[in-house]
């Protein structure tokens, strides 16, 4: 099929009134209406130049939506999920777990194992796992349960990578806890993120992990020593190293606008991740849910354990992008590349996927100019559109 007519962000720069040629599951060609030939064989979808055509979005920490979980460890779930996302432009993502015991972690991880090489066109495709915990802090454990934090352990973790099917992308981890720089080495010597998050350390313990490998920070602000003008902190330290490229969740709760726009500043589009943390209650209304084994009561606007913790959040990827483009006056190329070229690169699947470009899997969004998502495709098949309710 053609999509054509509308301003397209394409990843040599944005074609004010240009088309795209999908062909199977790829992008075939990327171009300007003015060489635009059509073949009589391809559908025609047309829109006009207040459209844009973006690239599908990337979700590096989500752990469910739609009523379920990953931690729920059945492929049901994973498909619930996969299902929901491209609705909020959404086309790839990493499946996130929680902090609870090692035989649910690996239930969790084997199920990703199986569930990834049967995915089908047309549904979110999971890139891998996020493993988000437990080599935490327990004093910055936030939402994630205090009693199954362990500390780093090299030998578990490649327990947990076999039986992820080697799909674990990114770790988060407390590099200060002990052996926390060791497994750090061990993640980037085996081409697995390592990410600083649920950490007490200080700045001087920031670098130190820095050095051993972290190049990425696990939802900057939340569950990490703050900035004070004593002891910059985790926050202070991500911040200030550029090798360092940050998430945040950008639903005006987690982080205040004004602090959105301050991080902003320090680390420019090329170093932020826009994520969403969400949990289960995403696309459901209020009431009380699971998460990690703990209950989270969930109103219109956010998602609380019953002490007050922010609990993951119900937060839409698409509203995020609206969030930060008000809270920091940014472009929408510069959230192209915070929700599809950085994550992307961060998980080294940029050869495929982040981009529109000729070659690369046809995972793109159709917007329009409130930037509400009207079409979503996912490796080429239509995964959701507006137009069809």
């Amino acid at each position: 099929m053609y999509i054509t007519n509308l301003t397209i962000y394409a990843e040599e720069g944005v074609i004010e009134k240009g088309y795209i040629e999908i062909e199977g599951n790829v992008i075939k060609s990327v171009g300007s209406m003015d060489s635009f030939v059509p073949s009589d064989e391809k559908e025609i979808i047309t829109f006009d130049n207040s459209y844009s055509l973006i690239p599908g979005m990337i979700d590096l920490h989500i752990h469910g939506a739609a009523g379920s979980d990953v931690m729920d460890a059945e492929p049901e779930a994973l498909q619930t999920m996969a299902k929901a996302l491209p609705r909020e432009g959404t086309t790839s993502f990493l499946a996130t777990t929680m902090t609870t015991s090692k035989a649910d972690i690996e239930q969790a991880l084997e199920n990703i194992a199986s569930y990834i090489p049967n995915q089908q066109p047309g549904d979110s495709e999971i890139l891998g796992a996020h493993l988000e915990g437990p080599f935490l802090s327990p004093k910055r454990a936030g939402a994630q349960h205090p009693d199954n934090i362990i500390e780093p352990d090299i030998e578990l973790f490649k327990k947990w990578q076999n039986a992820s099917g080697d799909n674990i992308k990114l770790v988060t981890l407390a590099p200060e806890r002990p052996g926390g720089l060791e497994l750090t080495s061990y993640l980037k010597n085996n081409g697995v993120v390592a990410s600083i998050g649920h950490s007490d350390a200080v700045y001087e313990e920031v670098e130190e992990a820095i050095r051993a490998g972290v190049t990425h920070a696990t939802h900057l602000f939340n569950g990490m020593r703050g900035i004070h003008h004593r002891e910059p902190g985790v926050a202070g330290a991500v911040l200030l190293h550029d090798e360092v490229t940050c998430e945040m969740i950008v639903d005006g709760i987690h982080i205040a606008p004004k602090m959105v726009t301050f991080a902003y500043k320090n680390k420019g589009p090329k170093g932020v991740i826009l994520v969403t943390d969400a949990m289960r209650a995403k696309c459901l209304g209020a009431g009380t849910y699971d998460l990690g084994g703990q209950e989270v009561i969930v109103n219109e606007e956010r998602a609380v354990l019953k002490d007050g913790t922010l609990a993951g959040s119900i937060l839409k990827l698409n509203d995020a992008v609206r969030n930060m483009m008000e809270f920091s006056q940014c472009s929408l190329a510069d959230i192209v590349q915070m929700t599809s070229g950085n994550p992307a690169k961060q998980i080294r699947v940029f050869d495929r996927k982040g981009s529109i470009k000729a070659g690369k899997d046809a995972d793109v969004v159709v917007v329009n100019d409130k930037l509400e998502v009207v079409m979503t495709f996912c490796r080429g098949k239509l995964a959701f559109s507006i137009l069809e309710g």
